[in-house]
This record gives structure tokens, sequence and C-alpha cells, in this order.
């Protein structure tokens, strides 16, 4: 499987932060997704995936080209947590700006998506909600023909059926095999829903790539009090931690830890779960 984002050693310091030699890939036809607590470094992953801040080190590869030249950016989708266009302008002017920007602006799939998600075409930007905000730059994103989304907390700020219209579009999106979506997220029960990958990023460093299915299918949780902590293989244990009066253990195979530990209840895993565990635990 050939990988429309390829990320490789990326390097970028800070006086109080390192990334620190960030790599994993986003193959054709996927979607990952980028989890980890606030300031973990997604968010300066993205911008260096996207020049938008100058790495130190490491490579980046998109849609088969390590230099952002025009055309590979005409392909590329971006969404940001936050405002992205000048608010004076209201979503008919950005049209225009647009259609001067992308060769392949495709001005009726845009005011068809403005008109799916209710959003007036001549009020200006700045009198949008931040869900309005969010929903023009995915409007955006879908209207000149990407071939690679990348987006920060696109679903941050809307409504759970509006969210759920907009993951129905990113899977729609990924249908064609040569489409490809990295996606940060706090809200990891999307991710659960739509994400192929997950990359997880704790104090600037990969701590996982994984299939989600793998996560969910295999990771578990070993719910337990002491004298059955005491008594476990400690090989078995990824990290733990104790609340009250129950230990909790994160494993890799739940199936073979219930056999192997009949008396202990062993439960699935969530993201947030197994976040919360690898960021808050011991190992």
């Amino acid at each position: 499987m050939t990988n429309a984002l390829a990320v490789s050693g990326l390097t970028k310091t800070y006086q109080d932060f390192i990334l620190d030699h960030v790599s994993f890939t986003v193959p054709n036809g996927s979607i990952v997704g980028l989890i980890g607590e606030n300031g973990a470094g997604k968010s300066t992953t993205l911008n260096a995936i996207l020049g938008l801040i100058q790495k130190e080190d490491g490579i980046v590869s998109i849609l088969g080209s390590q230099e952002l030249s025009r055309d590979t950016k005409e392909y590329i989708g971006v969404v940001f947590d936050g405002s992205n266009y000048p608010e004076i302008l209201s979503p008919r002017k950005l049209n225009r700006v647009m259609k001067n920007i992308y060769k392949s602006w495709d001005e009726q799939v845009y005011f068809r998506l403005l008109k799916e998600f209710s959003l007036p075409p001549d009020k200006q930007i700045r009198q949008f909600s931040k869900g309005m905000k969010m929903k023009l730059a995915i409007s955006v994103a879908f209207s000149h023909h990407s071939r690679m989304l990348i987006l920060d907390e696109a679903t941050s700020g809307l409504d759970p059926v509006v969210r759920d219209d907009i993951l129905d579009m990113l899977l729609h999106f990924v249908q064609e095999e040569d489409h490809s979506i990295l996606m940060s997220s706090h809200i990891t029960s999307d991710l659960e829903k739509i994400a192929d990958f997950i990359v997880f990023i704790h104090e600037g460093k990969v701590i996982f790539e994984k299939s989600k299915e793998e996560l969910s299918g295999q990771y578990g949780i070993i719910k337990c009090g002491a004298a059955q902590f005491d008594a476990l293989d400690k090989s078995d244990i990824i990290t733990y931690r104790k609340i009250d009066c129950e230990w909790q253990i994160l494993v890799s195979n739940r199936e073979r830890m219930q056999k192997k530990y009949p008396e202990a209840l062993v439960v699935p895993a969530t993201l947030d779960e197994i976040m919360l565990l690898y960021v808050k635990g011991e190992k």
C-alpha cells in the first residue's frame, strides 16, 4: 500500500517543548487519527507537515512529493480549529478569492455545501458562530477536489447531528483509493467511528502507531484488587494506575489475559482510556 503522507524523524525545538523525531504514515485510502493531550505536539506536527513552521530535521513526503509546491498544495484541503479566513468577507466573496487560489476550484460544489450546511452566503464570516466557521472551512476543503485532507479538531464546536454528517462525508471521501485524511481530534469517539489507524503523541514523541482494529479488538483493561495485581506477570502490563481500591492495568491482548487470569475482570479499552492510562499510569 502506498502512502499519501510519510513523516520521518520530524523535529522542532522550542524553549519549553521538543517535537522529537516524529514518524508515521497515512496510507492511501485511509483515515489516520492523531490523538494526544493538549500540548502533546499534534498542532506542531500538522503545522510542520504543511510548512507553516520551519522543521529542524526530518522528511515529509506528501502526495508523492517532498516539496510543497503550488501544484501539491492544490490537492491538500486544510481545516484548522478556529477562524481560517478574513472575517470581513462573506462566503460569496470568499468564493471569488478561492477561484483565484485554486485552479481546481468548483463553485458548484461549494455553494451546494453552503446550502447543505445552512450557511448564509452573504453574511460576514465574523458574524458566524464557531460551528458555522468550521462548516465553512470544511466546505472550502471539499470544493477544490482535494486528494489529502488535514484536519485539526475539525468536528470541534459542532452539534452531534452535524458532526455525524461530516463524519459520513469523510468516510465517503476516502472511498476513492487516492483520497486520504489525517485528522487530529479530542473527540476520540469520532475517531473510533471512522479512523483506520491511530497515532498517539505524548510529550512530543509518538507513543504508538496502530490500526484501530488492533486497539479496539485486542487491547483491554484488567480491573482487580491489590492481591490480584501482585500476582500478575509484570511482563503482561503496558501501564497501570490505582484508583481508590481498584487497580487498572492496560494490556495488549485481552482475550489471552482473560484465559491467563480467569478470576480477573478484563474489559475492552476505549481510546480515551488507553490515552489516559499511558499519560497518567505507571510503567
